[in-house]
């Protein structure tokens, strides 16, 4: 065999496997699809499973509380003054853009004002937390559950700057109690549920993702640190709980922001760590003690980091430190940029005081600060916020 000849056979050998790795591929190919499809399908059902696992838990401890006023002749008729999400917002500033969302109806004589919303058991002694702005200063309380019993309720303590309230259910027994999670530990998109009830609709529940975290300065509350997140949220919704893919509760769902009134797919919930610290305040005393050090702050801008020669623009920048003060008396200066309280990082100027607020009044903190481009430490002692 020539060379020649040899070539041809070789060229017609190599397009002979061509062909056939071809044909095997498209042979191979619906079964390698039906093979994903097959996967993608049972990791849908397995989440889909979780998702009715954790529901079957937790909607037993979440709970549909009505609530009742007697209000004064003249008084304006709000439809949802109490659980409105919507409501927390400035009044002024919506106005001004939205105009009024509800019909102002006058009553000419005194009546009973009626709301609507949620919260969860959280203790099996019947300790339910919810939002101050469900409860309010209520005169009556029913508690339904989800298998139809219903208990009388008396506000146990309530914290009007952060919107958390407590309330014990009468005579409640074999309660079903859900878990507190750390919210600390949640991440952007992960998977969170709200359970409540909208618009009265009892035990609804939605499903969304973590929008983003450390949500300070949206105007709600004095003290945020909102987890936002996408799952509706309503009318009726506020004071109901936002679990965790384990079935916890890591916030109390107590906002919405919307043009409407309705869920337009950011709502607000207070991280379940700030709720620790001031649940066990409210048991034992009806009321929350803060932490106070003394100081006028601001933001960090790109034009003081320049100022000031630092090299990002976290932390807080002192503009004033009041006299006689724990802040006075442990040496802080106009002018000091705090970067650390006990350990943490100090990112902006409502994280720092969320961190100075829940920290108990007397205790000892250690301030990180720098003066003058170095880093000082400065131990303090928190008075009481009066």
């Amino acid at each position: 065999m020539n060379n020649r000849d040899f070539m041809s056979k070789r060229k017609k050998n190599y397009a002979v496997c061509l062909v056939l790795i071809i044909a095997l591929v498209f042979i191979c190919q619906p079964v390698a699809l039906a093979s994903v499809d097959e996967d993608a399908m049972e990791q849908a059902w397995k989440t889909s499973r979780a998702f009715i696992g954790i529901s079957k838990k937790a909607i037993p401890t979440v709970v549909f509380i009505e609530v009742e006023k007697t209000v004064e002749s003249g008084q304006a008729l709000n439809p949802f003054e109490y659980n409105n999400p919507f409501d927390l917002f400035n009044d002024d500033f919506f106005e001004r853009f939205f105009g009024h969302r509800y019909p102002q109806q006058q009553r000419p004589r005194e009546y009973k004002q009626k709301g609507l919303g949620s919260g969860f058991i959280f203790s099996d002694e019947g300790y339910v937390l919810t939002n101050h702005h469900v409860v309010g200063d209520a005169d009556k309380i029913v508690v339904r559950l989800s298998d139809g019993r219903e208990f009388g309720s008396k506000i146990v303590g309530s914290d009007p700057i952060s919107d958390v309230a407590i309330i014990k259910l009468e005579k409640g027994k074999d309660l079903p109690v859900l878990p507190l999670g750390d919210s600390d530990a949640l991440e952007v998109g992960e998977w969170v549920m709200a359970i409540g009830n909208p618009f009265g609709l009892s035990h609804t529940l939605t499903v969304g993702v973590v929008s983003a975290k450390g949500r300070t300065s949206v105007g709600i509350t004095d003290y945020e640190d909102f987890i936002q997140t996408d799952a509706a949220i309503n009318p009726g919704n506020s004071g109901g709980p936002l679990i965790n893919m384990k079935g916890e509760a890591v916030g109390i769902n107590s906002a919405i922001f919307s043009k409407s009134g309705g869920y337009m797919g950011i709502g607000f919930a207070i991280p379940i760590n700030m709720v620790k610290s001031i649940k066990d305040q409210l048991v034992t005393a009806g009321k929350v003690s803060r932490g106070y050090l003394g100081v006028s702050i601001q933001d960090i801008t790109s034009e003081l980091k320049e100022t000031f020669d630092l090299k990002t623009t976290e932390g807080v920048l002192v503009s004033d430190v009041s006299k006689d003060s724990p802040a006075d008396k442990a040496g802080l200066k106009q002018g000091d940029v705090v970067v650390e309280f006990n350990d943490r990082k100090v990112e902006n100027t409502g994280q720092f005081r969320n961190l100075v607020s829940l920290t108990p009044p007397g205790s000892k903190a250690n301030l990180v600060v720098i003066r003058d481009g170095k880093e000082i430490e400065l131990p303090v002692k928190l008075a009481t916020l009066e």
